[in-house]
């Protein structure tokens, strides 16, 4: 079990991403060029249900599939999905895939078909996952495996009596069926800014911290872990920067991220649930081109997930056209098309869904927009795939993707005590979104908190399981709402 030396940064950097994903990649994209294919698969993100222990802002998830949330894709056909479409990458997302019964046989199931796994989560489950797996391989005669959990213990990552549990497994969870660290695997941990924002966007105080610590585990276990964020009109740049080098400082392994767009869902959501204005939210795409002017930099200095041919467009400094048929989403209703964030329809099987949809349809180009929802779309899952698929190909290109993948890594941000100090800057110092709230229910707390930096006060609260139930929230509101009325 692989611990981080002391003087781990005194070797020679690894590679921007290992050898051998990148190699398969490669490959996957070589044999579908040489074949002619028109159109294939990169990374299939994969569905298995749409249950979420977060009701997180600007996501549609809930009430687009409000009425199939407790439904469940069998996990043979999780993996037939897989099969269907041959993509070499599969996001398991939803929802919240650790709560899917079987999230480990589909891992393993992916596994033994070769692919390279993300697993995209809110990482409040994180943990739990991965005493599991701790106690199913623990040897007390492996001073590794004595010297990681005494670490773990030290850094209060486990408790006394979880640590004693991973000491003294029984037969049981040895035998359980786990999710291990592999070089085929990242947990992808939804991080979509420092400790307030992100709070804030997740709609639950204190999701953020248990995301750093599930982070830090994961290193001293020996997996890999990377993170993805989306980036919002609020969103402060310099705060961005900040969050990539405390995660930088904490060897997290490679970032995605994405602008904000205002897909149908997703506005429905806000509107309905939370009573907010859409356009005080999402990104149009002048406003992501001056968001991600620095995104190249960040690339240099980051280890960002994507190509740089992808990085120039969110900069605007070229145009791409969406290729939305490379990364298909499966869930409970089928191949959901044209894509991850725009629903048309299901089909019964990825070369089905290739053939049917009316792909010329959608997209932007030249400017133009083909269909008014994609307007402001930029979104990876749209686009990333066009920068290594040569889509728009420009002179230099195939030279920039493989310099990107195969360079080594940036090296890890110092960590450093200021660091840490900006990154926990809500709930760990008193000034978490639900201060104002609690202040509201007992005035002699005085806490204080802002929804954002321009002073427009509002709690949120969202606990019910991806229910959408809001009666929770809306009650405290209006609790708020008769304080300040109060003279």
């Amino acid at each position: 079990m692989p611990v981080r030396s002391d003087n781990s940064r005194k070797r020679v950097e690894p590679m921007r991403f290992p050898f051998a994903l990148s190699a398969k990649i490669a490959g996957h994209i070589i044999r579908h060029k040489l074949r002619k294919t028109p159109r294939f698969a990169m990374v299939l993100q994969l569905e298995p249900l749409h249950t979420c222990n977060l009701t997180c802002t600007g996501c549609g998830r809930i009430r687009e599939y409000s009425t199939s949330l407790k439904d469940m894709v069998p996990l043979e056909k999780c993996l037939a999905a897989a099969n269907d479409c041959d993509a070499p990458m599969v996001s398991i997302c939803g929802g919240e895939p650790l709560i899917y019964p079987k999230i480990e046989e589909l891992v393993a199931g992916l596994r033994q078909q070769g692919r390279i796994i993300y697993i995209c989560t809110n990482g409040v489950f994180m943990r739990k996952k991965m005493r599991e797996y701790f106690a199913a391989v623990y040897d007390p005669s492996n001073p590794s495996h004595r010297s990681s959990l005494e670490r773990l213990l030290a850094e209060k990552l486990v408790t006394e009596k979880e640590a004693e549990a991973i000491r003294n497994a029984d037969a049981a969870a040895r035998s359980k069926v786990v999710i291990a660290p592999s070089q085929w695997m990242y947990w992808n941990v939804h991080v979509d800014g420092l400790e307030f924002t992100h709070d804030l966007i997740v709609e639950r105080e204190g999701v953020f911290k248990e995301c750093v610590a599930a982070i830090k585990m994961a290193k001293i276990l020996g997996y890999q872990t990377a993170t993805n964020t989306t980036v919002y009109k609020e969103t402060d740049v310099r705060e961005l920067e900040d969050m990539f080098k405390f995660l930088s400082s904490l060897n997290v392994d490679g970032h995605t991220i994405s602008p904000g767009y205002d897909y149908d869902a997703a506005k429905k959501d806000m509107v309905k649930r939370l009573g907010k204005d859409p356009k005080e939210f999402f990104l149009t795409r002048d406003m992501t081109r001056q968001k991600f002017a620095k995104i190249l930099d960040w690339g240099r200095l980051f280890t960002i997930f994507g190509t740089p041919v992808y990085q120039e467009f969110l900069a605007g400094k070229r145009e791409l056209t969406c290729t939305a048929w490379a990364i298909p989403t499966y869930n409970v209703k089928g191949w959901k098309a044209p894509c991850y964030l725009m629903t048309d329809g299901h089909y019964d099987s990825y070369p089905e869904m290739l053939a049917k949809v009316r792909w010329e349809n959608y997209g932007v180009v030249d400017g133009v927009a083909r269909d008014p929802r994609c307007e402001n779309c930029m979104v990876h899952c749209g686009y990333d795939p066009s920068g290594a698929l040569g889509t728009n190909y420009q002179r230099g290109d195939n030279w920039k993707n493989f310099k990107y993948n195969f360079w080594p890594r940036p090296k890890p941000f110092p960590a450093s005590a200021e660091l840490e100090r900006r990154a926990f800057n809500g709930v760990s110092i008193g000034k978490g979104h639900l201060a104002e709230a609690k202040a509201a229910i007992n005035p002699a707390a005085n806490a204080r908190g802002a929804f954002s930096n321009n002073g427009h006060h509002e709690a949120h609260v969202g606990s019910h399981c991806g229910s959408g139930d809001t009666s929770e929230r809306d009650a405290l509101l209006a609790r708020i709402a008769d304080t300040r009325k109060t003279p």
